[in-house]
């Protein structure tokens, strides 16, 4: 192989030019190509140059370079590399290539090759008598698991004994080679076991189920708080409605009170004037309950929370529960924000990472058209 060169001048064709239909053809394919790309499709139109002449030759190899605006030397290197390109004139009817790797070997290939020599020519890349066949021995072509095997023009013909694989020469040779079987030439489809399937014979008995897609793990519920004497008296005094006109004092309470009793007298004490009001407690979530909301649920139409990148349905909803339904509260989150909500949410660094601060910025002040004009795409 790494002798290939091309035939001697006595059979060199004065020129070469692809026929009507191949001429088509090969503007065709370097069509494909993008601008500046089209020496790609140098061996497409070697291989349909072949299909035509049976062989490569000089002026083959000078046409297509001239095609492609290659150097010739170019050409001829792919030309001279590949075993499937034939550089010299082959059988008009077949070019057989016997494949001689170590798998083919052990199987036979040494007596395929000599069916060749006696059938055709005693020496490789010489015509039969007649002039209509022509063999040659190549490296592997990646049939190995039904070794032996040659390959005619595009097709292979495998699992080969000598016996038959002389009754493919001859039938080749008087004309009839569309008639031969092509692959394994025994018991075996394809590549599967020889003489049919050997595991997996029994049916199955069962009606197979439908796979069905587990559904998302929910979101961790808040832990329960039990309930207590201490959390009902708090919870009864301040939903219980005032009876005084005025908001009265309550009396300290005494050593001796019990403690339910004096958290009870502590949360109906009015702040002083001028004193920072404490924030209330947050409610404790029922158990099994939807999580805290952390914000203020603003008024009006909910955004569309899914435009913002790594936001899906789940957590959309996941986030009005906590009262975000806004682009603008997105845009406006705090450090203290971000650090609430990926806590309630039980994700860390997603916030940061998608940048939700600034794609909910841009929706928020001009919706998709500046969503565009920030990122360069459309929001998802």
């Amino acid at each position: 192989m790494v002798a290939r060169r091309l035939a001697d001048e006595s059979v060199q064709p004065a020129h070469f030019a692809f026929n009507k239909d191949n001429a088509k053809w090969a503007e065709w394919k370097i069509g494909l190509y993008p601008a500046g790309r089209q020496q790609s499709a140098v061996i497409p139109l070697l291989m349909r140059a072949q299909d035509q002449d049976g062989w490569i030759s000089r002026a083959t190899i000078e046409t297509i370079a001239t095609m492609l605006g290659m150097a010739y030397i170019r050409v001829l290197e792919v030309a001279t590399f590949y075993t499937q390109f034939q550089l010299q004139p082959v059988g008009s009817r077949a070019h057989i290539q016997v494949c001689g790797t170590t798998p083919c070997m052990l199987r036979g290939a040494e007596e395929l090759i000599d069916v060749c020599k006696s059938k055709i020519h005693q020496d490789p890349h010489h015509l039969s008598a007649d002039g209509t066949l022509s063999w040659e021995e190549v490296e592997c072509m990646g049939t190995c698991v039904n070794a032996p095997m040659v390959a005619i023009y595009h097709d292979t013909y495998e699992d080969l004994t000598a016996e038959r694989f002389g009754e493919i020469v001859d039938a080749f040779q008087a004309g009839k080679g569309a008639s031969v079987k092509t692959g394994p030439q025994i018991d075996r489809l394809f590549s599967a076991a020889a003489g049919g399937a050997t595991t997996l014979l029994q049916k199955p008995t069962a009606k197979r189920e439908k796979f069905v897609a587990p559904a998302p793990a929910p979101a961790p519920a808040p832990v329960a708080v039990q309930a207590t004497p201490v959390a009902a008296v708090v919870a009864a005094v301040v939903t219980a409605p005032a009876k005084a006109k005025s908001p009265a004092k309550a009396a300290p309470a005494s050593k001796d009170s019990k403690p339910a009793e004096a958290i009870a007298a502590k949360a109906a004490i009015a702040p002083k004037a001028g004193a920072a009001a404490k924030p209330a407690a947050k409610p404790a979530p029922k158990a099994g309950g939807a999580a805290e909301t952390l914000f203020a649920t603003p008024k009006g139409k909910a955004d569309d929370l899914k435009m913002i990148s790594g936001v899906g349905p789940v957590l959309e909803g996941r986030l009005n529960s906590l009262g975000i339904t806004k682009f603008s509260q997105v845009a406006a989150f705090s450090t203290d924000d971000i650090a609430k909500v990926e806590d309630s949410l039980s994700f860390k660094g997603r916030i940061t990472r998608d940048d939700w601060l600034k794609q909910a910025d841009a929706l928020a002040r001009g919706g998709e058209a500046e969503y565009i004009r920030v990122f360069g795409k459309k929001p998802r």
